[in-house]
């Protein structure tokens, strides 16, 4: 028992970090930053389940509002004020609703784990676009309409995201069984 709670212990030490170098991992396309976060994360809600995924995202968020300069953009609690700052809330709740999917299947299929990712990049963006828009118009004084929200920050961003749900299926159809079997 003692050794399964250092196995999790560290392996969501390891997710905050894939997590934290994601945020830095950009990959140049037009218009909307792109970077791996999202796939660490719902990595981490496939992988340790749903309670230990979004706890494990949640620390990475301690993290950066401690000072870590752990988000895109540096850490700090000044950080909650910044518009992206509700996808970071949405990826906690992604994960655990990703991991609590996931976790309905002993041996989940593709099938299942498309459908929790895709439950996860729901989340995230309904949670991202909400902070979004609320900062904008309530506390930056910089208003943004209903389509200039949904075109950059769904429209344009959400096809990597896609792709890195189909990523993260992949993966976690072949490494789930490992943790499982206590391989991994």
């Amino acid at each position: 028992m003692t050794n399964q709670k250092t196995k999790m212990m560290i392996l969501s030490a390891m997710f905050v970090a894939l997590i934290s170098v994601g945020a830095f991992i950009k990959i140049p396309i037009p218009v909307v930053p792109f970077t791996l976060q999202f796939l660490f994360t719902m990595l981490a809600g496939l992988l340790l389940g749903g309670k230990r995924g979004g706890s494990a995202v949640c620390i990475y968020i301690a993290l950066g509002l401690a000072g870590v300069p752990v988000f895109t953009q540096g850490g700090g609690i000044g950080y909650i004020f910044q518009p992206s700052f509700g996808y970071i809330i949405g990826f906690a709740v992604g994960a655990f609703v990703t991991g609590t999917i996931a976790e309905r299947g002993n041996r989940p299929d593709y099938k299942l784990l498309l459908a929790a990712n895709f439950a996860g990049l729901g989340i995230v963006y309904l949670f991202g676009m909400v902070y979004y828009y609320l900062i904008s118009n309530f506390y930056l004084n910089s208003p943004i309409g209903i389509w200039p929200l949904f075109l950059y920050c769904f429209l344009l961003a959400v096809p990597g995201d896609i792709f890195l749900c189909i990523v993260g299926a992949v993966l976690g159809k072949r490494l789930i069984p490992l943790m499982k079997e206590g391989r991994l």
